[in-house]
């Protein structure tokens, strides 16, 4: 339409004042009531204010060019593109076709995650806008939705879309402004007709124009239209001359063109882009587009033909006869120059199988494939296969596996698995072997562990052996068994049978780190040769098989800074990569590798993260959920913490899932022996032991159960069950001995002996001799708790004074890492050994280090970085030290803790 805003001045005011917020608008209304018009006032108020435009106006012909919408809209930030990581540049750069050479294949989920970060990049006011949203073709509509619903908050965006449509974007409801646009009066309608057809219509005939389209414009400019081409307006009582149907109007105005004008109208219409050099190679005269223009259904520019309203090509298409469509897709397809245009309308022409054809379509699916638009390749994959003769069977399976991949890569499992099955049913050999990796594929992602294993067992059966093929096949089967031995068998065979080279170098990688990592849970020896290889056969390339191994391995071995630095590592490609899936089990293993490192904020935050991702994926939330209870336990949110407990073991029961069942035990131990009720915790822990000992696990790399175990038989009264325990932590101590396995055996000893009734000297003095072999700054919870444990020892032995030592020292450390369950039971300690205890005046270790450095005009930050504790514990430390000392700001400190010679030095 024009772009005149008559009638719509309220709508225009409300509208912009919410872009302004900036926040989320759509515009909504049936086809032709004006949102365009509205879409476009709003688009150029934005640029006069000197916002940033990105804007993208799809018609329906563009919803099958991938990418089509999404380039134009990022299209001016392009010059941004060279500073993207390396897979969101390659992405960019296959949908703004810029890329010089070819540098791989983009990923779609690259695709979104490029989006977001032009988007963030802009800077400025920006103003993002869709006008007819359900024509978004199904690649941009999927990276603009992941973009828009992780950014969107932070700019203004403008869709607009019919009101029998759903598509929004998936903007956020909550802050989402709907303008709905309704029917124009007679007034309006007589300045919309007059600025659009350059007509003045008499009132009363407007009137009735008005009343028959409804109010809507676009249909009374067509009314109008066909009421000026008559020889005289209509007389009152005279019916207008063609009914209120649009596309009954459209097929009036091209029925009264020339015949050579109708033709190549609708061969602009079966165009998705109808560019005039196309059009002329299929045999359409310049002169023959004059009339369609004249009757105002399209307009003609230096190189394209673009129609007047998106409806009209649809109505043109939609009136074209069947017989006469086909052969005109057919002339259309031997004329275009570009071969992805030519691809779509052979596909539209061809009923009959062709080996050519058929080989176009399965060329054309290949580059969309490899442009990062697995959804668009479907479609062609698919017709390609049913348009390849019986006879090269082989070529029709190998495309319907295609289209299968490509349904996985987008997301749609529920097809992709059906797809695969019946590719396996109708194929033997290497085809059904494959089909069944794929269907085993899907159902690991669909999180069915025992879909993945059976699918997977079949596709080996299968599959040739000694080949590459069933090596992958071994490879991904190492991952899907949760016991250590078929997982360890699986993985040996698939190095055995995959070379390093090509595409099974990043299996072969994770199939190495597969391997080491089930020999470890079988209780073999540790051969972390097998890491080494592997990462170097990664060449900084992580393989998403098992790539999170070596941080595991580290978690396990206390190497809190290694674990770390791979995992971020490991997020930070996929992150660039925009794989969400992999970023959530990330984010759960961070989580993981802070609480072990005592850095709790960190963790807090990581889980907190994870669990934002889990939400907007739709995954079932079990490794941050469980992390999360694990906190408020160490916390001391016991109730919290046992709530996720028994959620957790519910649902592992539902769904007969191990794993879930294993870390939810150890939880509810956990927080058993914390609230002083050892019976239920010596129960939970021995489940935890029988299921571990039914998969097969010898050694539970992620868990730690043993020294709380053994804490839990000696709180009731179990002696032999902790002896027990105590013979399987120094299994695990001499299989792999480790930070925490050391000092879990010390404090273990040492209850037992205090258990036992024995002088517990000897085991005091080996704990003192494990706190001080393990390196400072490691595993400080568990260095803490041996604190407390020894303190409890002196305390029974009528040692005051070492009691009262060790107690404090662990009620500082608790306090330092927010251990609040543990800090309130070393303070209950200390009330009952009596006597006095540290003066309220004087500075404990920690406040006096902290002092210290914020005096010597550190932020809390650096001292936060430099005592390996929070900000929040910094600020806790500096009140409490302001609060001892009587003074009121950091200018103060160096005075107040200098004037005391009793101090030691800083460091000392």
């Amino acid at each position: 339409m024009d772009g005149s805003l008559v009638g719509r001045d309220a709508l225009y005011e409300r509208a912009w004042r919410a872009l302004g917020a900036p926040g989320p608008v759509l515009l909504d209304g049936p086809a032709g009531i004006g949102k365009t018009a509205l879409w476009r006032a709003l688009v150029a108020a934005a640029e006069r204010a000197g916002w940033t435009v990105l804007t993208c106006a799809p018609t329906e012909s563009e919803a099958a060019l991938p990418f089509a919408a999404l380039a134009d809209l990022l299209r001016p930030l392009a010059d941004r593109v060279p500073a993207l990581p390396a897979p969101q540049r390659v992405a960019a750069e296959a949908v703004l076709l810029t890329a010089q050479t070819a540098e791989g294949v983009a990923d779609e989920r690259a695709v979104g995650a490029a989006t977001r970060s032009l988007l963030e990049a802009a800077g400025g006011p920006l103003l993002v806008a869709v006008d007819d949203a359900p024509w978004l073709d199904p690649s941009s509509e999927r990276a603009l939705r992941y973009a828009l619903r992780r950014v969107g908050d932070r700019f203004a965006t403008l869709v607009a879309r019919r009101s029998d449509s759903v598509e929004n974007l998936g903007l956020d409801d909550a802050r989402l402004t709907r303008v709905t646009l309704t029917p124009l009066g007679v007034g309006a309608l007589h300045h919309v007709v007059r600025a659009r057809l350059g007509v003045t219509l008499s009132r009363p005939l407007v009137a009735r124009i008005a009343h028959e389209s409804g109010g809507n414009p676009l249909l009374a400019i067509e009314l109008s239209r066909a009421v000026s081409r008559l020889p005289r307006p209509p007389l009152p009582g005279e019916q207008l001359p063609v009914g209120s149907s649009l596309r009954q109007l459209l097929r009036d105005a091209l029925a009264a063109l020339p015949e050579p004008s109708r033709d190549a109208v609708r061969r602009a219409a079966l165009l998705t882009v109808p560019r005039l050099a196309d059009l002329a190679a299929a045999g359409v005269a310049a002169e023959a587009l004059e009339p369609a223009e004249e009757a105002g259904l399209l307009a003609v520019t230096p190189s394209t033909v673009e129609f007047a309203h998106p409806m009209y090509a649809a109505a043109v298409v939609a009136g074209i006869p069947p017989g006469v469509r086909r052969r005109l897709h057919r002339t259309l397809a031997d004329a275009v120059r570009d071969p992805d245009e030519r691809a779509r309308q052979l596909a539209r022409c061809t009923d009959e199988p062709d080996a050519e054809v058929a080989a176009e379509l399965a060329a054309a699916a290949d580059r969309q494939r490899s442009r990062g638009a697995p959804a668009v390749a479907v479609d062609l994959y698919e017709r390609a296969a049913a348009l390849t003769p019986a006879r090269a069977a082989t070529d029709r399976g190998r495309r319907r596996l295609a289209a299968t991949r490509c349904r996985l890569d987008s997301g749609d499992y529920a097809a992709a698995g059906a797809a695969a099955d019946a590719v396996a049913t109708d194929h033997g050999g290497e085809l059904r072997a494959e089909a069944l990796l794929l269907r085993a594929m899907v159902a690991w992602c669909a999180d069915d562990l025992p879909s993945a294993v059976a699918a997977g067992e079949r596709g080996l059966a299968a599959a040739p052996p000694g080949t590459p093929l069933a090596g992958r096949i071994h490879a991904h089967l190492s991952l899907f068994h949760d016991a250590p031995e078929p997982a360890r068998r699986h993985a040996e065979a698939a190095i055995g049978l995959m070379s390093e080279a090509g595409g099974d170098r990043g299996l072969r990688a994770g199939a190495l780190f597969q391997l080491f990592f089930q020999e470890v849970r079988a209780g073999l020896p540790a051969r972390t040769d097998l890491l080494d290889r592997g990462l170097e056969l990664e060449g900084g390339r992580p393989s998403w098989l098992a790539g999170t191994v070596p941080a595991i391995w580290w978690k396990a071995t206390d190497e809190h800074d290694r674990a770390r630095e791979r995992l971020d590592a490991l997020l930070r490609h996929a992150v660039a990569a925009g794989d969400e899936p992999w970023q959530h089990e990330l984010l759960t293993h961070l989580g993981e590798a802070e609480l072990l490192a005592g850095r709790w904020d960190a963790a807090a935050r990581h889980i907190a993260a994870a669990r934002e991702l889990g939400e907007q994926l739709g995954t079932g939330l079990v490794g941050e959920t469980w992390l999360g209870g694990t906190l408020d336990a160490y916390r001391g949110r016991l109730a919290a913490a046992e709530q996720v407990a028994a959620d957790g073991l519910r649902r592992a029961d539902d769904l007969g899932d191990d794993w879930c069942r294993r870390i939810h035990l150890q939880l509810a131990g956990f927080v058993a022996l914390c609230a002083g009720r050892a019976r239920p915790a010596v129960d939970a822990y021995r489940q935890l032991v029988a299921t571990i000992g039914g998969a097969g696990i010898v050694e539970p790399l992620g868990q730690r159960f043993e020294p709380d175990w053994i804490e839990a038989c000696v709180g009731a009264g179990d002696l032999d069950a902790a002896a027990d325990g105590l013979a399987r932590l120094a299994q695990r101590h001499a299989r792999h001995p480790r930070p925490w396995t050391a000092l879990g055996l010390a404090r273990s000893r040492v209850l037992l002996a205090g258990a036992a009734g024995a002088d517990p000297s000897a085991e005091l003095a080996a704990l003192a001799a494990a706190l001080d072999a393990v390196p400072a700054g490691t595993v400080p919870l568990d260095r803490a708790r041996c604190l407390l444990v020894a303190g409890m020892a002196h305390r029974r032995a009528r040692r005051k004074r070492e009691a009262r030592t060790a107690l404090e020292a662990a009620a500082e450390r608790f306090a330092a890492i927010g251990a609040g369950a543990f800090e309130a039971r070393a303070r209950a300690e200390l009330a009952r050994i009596g006597g006095r205890t540290a003066a309220p005046t004087e500075l404990t270790p920690t406040e006096e280090r902290v002092a210290r450095l914020a005096a010597q005009g550190r932020t809390n930050r650096a001292i936060a970085d430099a005592l390996f504790i929070s900000p929040k514990t910094v600020e806790a430390n500096l009140a409490r030290a302001y609060r001892k000392l009587g003074i009121s700001s950091r200018a103060e400190l160096g005075a107040a803790i200098g004037r005391d010679p009793a101090r030691p030095p800083l460091g000392s």
